[in-house]
């Protein structure tokens, strides 16, 4: 890192402990560790942004190269239902289309009281 090595670690940290003072070294410490931290963290998801939207460019530039080459269909080339040109735009209930009127099922109501268990044979 930096080309430094431990003798050059070891003179910085003398000096850092000469001018700072034993009291304040772990603290300054401490915030330089968060510090590299943060900047690592931030560089990295930096990086996977870059990579994803490389990645999804890449993957267009691809799909287009392809299609102009006719070695895949377009998106829905092999649907077996097309949509209708004058189709609407809001598909209808199947009981609206139908004329048929459906009621909804609905429960029947609690009992009041609960069910008596049966006696045992015993």
């Amino acid at each position: 890192m930096f080309g430094i090595g431990f003798p050059e670690l070891l003179l910085i940290a003398v000096i850092a402990l000469v001018v700072i003072g034993p009291s304040r070294l772990p603290d300054l410490a401490r915030a330089l560790g968060r510090g590299f931290a943060e900047f690592r963290r931030a560089t990295d998801e930096l990086k996977q942004s870059f990579e994803e939207e490389t990645r999804v460019a890449r993957a267009k530039e691809l799909r287009q190269k392809l299609l102009a080459e006719g070695k895949i269909l377009p998106p829905g080339a092999l649907d077996p239902y097309p949509p209708a040109a004058n189709a609407p735009d809001e598909p209808e209930l199947a009981s609206q289309s139908s004329g048929i009127d459906v009621e909804p099922a609905t429960a029947p109501p609690p009992s009041s009281t609960p069910p008596r268990p049966e006696p045992r044979d015993g």
